[in-house]
């Protein structure tokens, strides 16, 4: 029986090929990431269709097959602007998942955003009756469309299981709009994607030193890193009393919400400091206190495809 974790690791920027991360890596770049963090007794892993268009799942797919299936954790996602014409789109997305995963099933499967939540959410049932999907989750979904799929579930004899939205100290929003709390309530796991901010919030990027020039990440954040000096500073505060860096600090926040941040990984190094996060418990006043500063560096890091939650 696999533990439930505190940390799972992302694959968005696996098989990137220079264009939105701007990282070039290989599959032995990732041999020794995927290895180093089996080793630490990281083995849930999130990846999509979307990212790479099948080479994130590839890589990984090609990566498992040295790690028995079941100690690993595998979450994938049916992302509906890339649906087929066939007349089952969301089972057909899923073989291909599969296939490229080398696996006959997934732990979770997601859909990926809220293009129609009546027409995609009943496709995603027969695929769990079938044993090729053990949890059900929804991904960048507000709170009213959140009940609206438990509803669908319910009706079928199943429950959502998980919600997968955008959470760190400069998103809050769904937080705010109270969907961390119908998850609690609800027993729902909340998974928090973007926690670092693509890297905005482990310290590392500055005005000196900012994102890779030509990158979707330095068009998004590189005009921002003034307005984040004083986050990254109380970052930096709060995790020296923990003996934990920034990026670790602001995975810890994460934690203290009762999330199961996602974090991205492409170095060794970023799996030992999500394996050093499991061990660490922020206090309320240090919550406060970094969401305080967060707050008055009124950075918006709202993606183009994503939506303000408390809009809904």
């Amino acid at each position: 029986m696999v533990s439930q974790p505190k940390i799972v690791l992302g694959a968005w920027a696996w098989g990137d090929n220079n264009s939105y991360f701007g990282n070039n890596y290989d599959q032995a770049h990732f041999q020794k990431v995927y290895d180093e963090a089996i080793k630490a007794g990281l083995t849930f892993w999130d990846t999509a269709y979307a990212y790479g268009a099948g080479a994130s799942e590839e890589l990984l797919g090609n990566l498992m097959q040295n790690t028995p299936r079941e100690q690993l954790t595998i979450s994938t996602k049916f992302t509906p602007q890339m649906a087929d014409n066939s007349s089952k789109p969301v089972e057909s997305m899923l073989a291909g998942s599969l296939q490229r995963l080398q696996t006959d099933y997934v732990d979770y499967y997601w859909i990926h955003n809220n293009a129609d939540v009546e027409k995609w959410t009943p496709q995603v049932i027969p695929l769990v009756k079938s044993g090729k999907v053990k949890h059900i989750g929804v991904s960048n979904h507000t709170l009213s469309e959140i009940k609206r799929v438990q509803e669908i579930l319910n009706e079928a004899g199943l429950k959502l299981d998980a919600v997968q939205n955008h959470l760190s100290l400069l998103d809050r929003t769904s937080e705010q709009a109270g969907i961390l709390d119908y998850c609690r309530e609800n027993r729902i796991q909340f998974f928090a994607y973007m926690v670092l901010e693509q890297g905005a919030l482990t310290g590392k990027y500055t005005t000196d030193n900012p994102f890779p020039a030509g990158s979707v990440r330095a068009q998004v954040y590189n005009n921002k890193l003034p307005q984040l000096t004083s986050l990254i500073n109380e970052l930096k505060e709060v995790g020296d009393k923990h003996n934990i860096s920034v990026a670790q600090t602001a995975m810890a926040w994460a934690v203290s919400k009762g999330a199961l941040p996602i974090i991205g990984v492409t170095k060794t190094n970023q799996v030992a400091d999500a394996a050093t996060v499991a061990q660490v418990q922020l206090n309320d006043d240090e919550v406060t206190r970094l969401e305080k500063v967060a707050d008055a560096a009124g950075v918006n890091t709202i993606g183009s495809w994503e939506q303000d939650m408390r809009q809904d």
